[in-house]
């Protein structure tokens, strides 16, 4: 039995989500129904970084499964993508050491958020972009940002559902840069609570409109409370972009 690692991207407009949900279409599902086709029948479970939510893509999401056949990497990765539906690709394989776990393992993630700043919705963008037609001031996000880097609770930046209850989290590093007709937001840290890096952009968006002051974001941090930040992003702009498997240097 041998454990393999594989990167994987998806076009995540015509899924539920990366998670195994009943009587839904999720990326998990597609690629263990693949898996299970290369296993004569047999169910393989895989193990993937973390979810993404409905309409959430992904460039560089990770999954782990362990296997008995004995197949060359370049191998797997033709064999799988050759049973997988035009909206998943395996752009990686390796076989790894038995104890790496794509989730546990995890020392960083990045995503990027799309934002479409045209006064015309694009046709071809509008399932990867937020079509937004707001001016919006980059050097007051910008400012509001870096009060968001380091270790925080972020109990504000998280959806109220969620049950985690630890939600200190460290970003590293945020973004955002003006690429012709798109404004792209990074984000670089350890972990992100759930909605956590959509509310955050929907926060920059208000202080870029001048509905919030940067200098608020202390105050919405130490408040610990969803209704002080901003409002949730939409799904299709946001991008699970790279898994970091090695410790990030600031």
């Amino acid at each position: 039995m041998s454990r393999y690692k594989c990167i994987i991207s998806y076009d995540g407009t015509h899924f539920s989500g990366y998670q195994v949900q009943p009587n839904k279409r999720t990326v998990q599902s597609d690629f263990e129904l693949a898996l299970q086709k290369m296993h004569k029948g047999e169910q393989v479970k895989t193990v993937a970084s973390g979810r993404t939510d409905a309409t959430v893509h992904a460039r560089g999401q990770v999954v782990h499964f362990d296997s008995p056949l004995s197949i060359p990497v370049e191998g797997w990765k033709r064999a799988l993508n050759s049973m997988l539906p035009e909206d998943i690709r395996v752009r990686y394989v390796e076989e790894v050491d038995p104890d790496f776990h794509a989730r546990f393992d995890v020392k960083a993630k990045e995503y990027r958020y799309r934002l479409l700043m045209s006064e015309e919705p694009c046709v071809f963008k509008r399932h990867y972009t937020h079509h937004y037609t707001f001016p919006v001031d980059l050097h007051a996000m910008r400012e509001a940002s870096l009060r968001l880097i380091g270790t925080h609770d972020f109990t504000s930046f998280c959806a109220s559902k969620t049950e985690v209850q630890d939600k200190v989290r460290t970003i590293y590093e945020i973004n955002i840069e003006k690429h012709d007709d798109e404004l792209i937001f990074s984000f670089i840290g350890n972990g992100f609570l759930y909605n956590m890096v959509r509310i955050l952009v929907g926060t920059l968006l208000e202080v870029g409109r001048g509905q919030k002051d940067p200098t608020m974001m202390e105050s919405i941090l130490s408040g610990k409370d969803r209704s002080l930040a901003g409002k949730t992003a939409p799904g299709q702009g946001l991008y699970l972009w790279q898994v970091y498997y090695e410790e990030w240097k600031v």
